[in-house]
């Protein structure tokens, strides 16, 4: 007689649209295109998914890592998934049961198609992840998701100005908010999300956007329940369309006293390490001089303390006046901190970009790539990454110094930080 035909369970990868920030980082990380997006959620492919793990560390929420046991017949569909508000609760029968499906075999586990049925997914990462996803190891802890979607925290502004040149087409501002006495700790090189008010065409309440945090860890103003942000108004597309940005023009536009609701804080590896010794090598453009000016503020007012480490600083924009932060930026001692300007539109000068610029300072970058207390953060376009990456790899080259070899070690140190949007 035939025996009973065996079922299968899935361990099917699914991503929590109550945490998820739409920040497109799973989808572009993946490395075979098993994650896809509509202006709701972003999922994941069940049939496409080998169960890689080079999503999960990268996320800045946490919302990628959840898995659900289902029977492989009755897998949730793209479709599906893209309708959720939140998460389907686990079926208490087959939990537990669940394998990485066909799509797994010979993926990073290293399993064979003998095995990949009984597989977990691997603890690993795709070469197409860039930087470190492992934070410094004197990095402070984080704290991560304390608020969400349903339930934000309120906070008051308390300060909104421009800090970019009034004449200029980019209107970036400095916003203060205060927490109060509800507790919201954070650490350089953290996010939090804004949740803007009102709802989509179709009725759906907006997704939160996220936004690096432009202040040190015991606050903007030292010593109190405060952070800052770093916001550009986005009035364009990328294909130079006019559109309003939901989330930017209504922090842009906020008063003192106005309230907002937020979620997080976000973020557990894109940090700064705290023994005093380390140097800092910071590269960003635009509104990525966020979580730079965190940095370099904490170190500013631990120089008193024991903090000994250089920090070197390349900053691009496309003139001074659009540039954040410039009068600041200049008024800080060369002696703390050595400032690198890049501009690429100043009318009558030859574009010069954060590449060229740490080209022209190659040996006192090598300099820093040699010493093994360096930590290196790139924060701003995705199209600046190569270009840094490219420059990175000249300048050690020039000096006797393996690139690729250089590379992997700082990933797997947590001492090469790549945050590009």
């Amino acid at each position: 007689m035939n025996g009973p035909v065996p079922v299968e369970v899935l361990k099917q990868h699914l991503i929590d649209p109550e945490i998820c920030i739409r920040c497109n980082t799973c989808e572009e990380t993946c490395p075979i295109d098993a994650i896809t997006h509509d202006e709701n959620n972003y999922v994941v492919r069940a049939d496409t998914c080998n169960g890689c793990m080079a999503c999960i560390s990268p996320c800045p929420t946490g919302a990628i890592d959840n898995w659900r046991d289902v029977l492989k017949a009755e897998s949730y569909s793209v479709d599906a998934q893209l309708t959720w508000d939140e998460l389907p609760v686990q079926d208490d029968a087959l939990a537990g049961q669940g394998a990485i499906g066909e799509a797994a075999e010979g993926a990073a586990a290293g399993t064979t198609a003998g095995d990949a049925e009984s597989a977990e997914p691997a603890i690993g990462g795709s070469d197409l992840v860039r930087g470190s996803v492992v934070p410094p190891w004197s990095a402070a802890k984080p704290y991560v998701n304390l608020y969400n979607h349903k339930a934000p925290v309120q906070a008051t502004v308390v300060g909104n100005y421009r800090v970019t040149d009034a004449s200029t087409e980019s209107d970036i501002h400095h916003i203060v908010l205060d927490f109060g006495k509800q507790p919201f700790p954070v650490l350089e090189g953290q996010s939090i999300g804004i949740i803007p008010p009102g709802t989509t065409a179709d009725g759906r309440a907006h997704h939160a956007r996220q936004y690096s945090i432009a202040s040190p860890r015991d606050g903007e103003r030292a010593g109190y329940n405060n952070l800052a942000l770093t916001v550009k108004r986005v009035t364009k597309d990328h294909h130079e369309q006019a559109v309003g940005g939901v989330c930017s023009n209504y922090l842009c536009d906020l008063k003192k006293g106005d309230v907002v609701n937020v979620m997080g804080p976000f973020g557990s590896t894109f940090l700064m390490p705290n023994h005093a010794d380390s140097h800092l090598l910071m590269i960003c453009t635009g509104t990525g001089a966020a979580p730079m000016r965190a940095m370099t503020e904490y170190r500013r007012r631990r120089r008193l303390k024991g903090a000994t480490g250089k920090l070197m600083l390349f900053f691009g924009a496309r003139t001074q006046g659009e540039l954040p932060y410039f009068g600041p930026l200049l008024n800080l001692p060369k002696d703390f901190i050595d400032t690198n300007l890049a501009f690429s539109r100043t009318p009558g000068q030859a574009k010069r970009y954060v590449q060229d610029a740490m080209r022209e300072r190659a040996t006192d970058v090598a300099a820093l790539l040699r010493h093994e207390h360096t930590y290196i953060y790139v924060c701003g376009l995705k199209g600046m990454e190569d270009g840094v990456l490219q420059a990175l790899q000249a300048i050690a080259g020039e000096a006797g110094l393996d690139w690729q070899a250089l590379w992997q070690r700082m990933k797997t140190e947590g001492r090469l930080h790549l945050e590009t949007y």
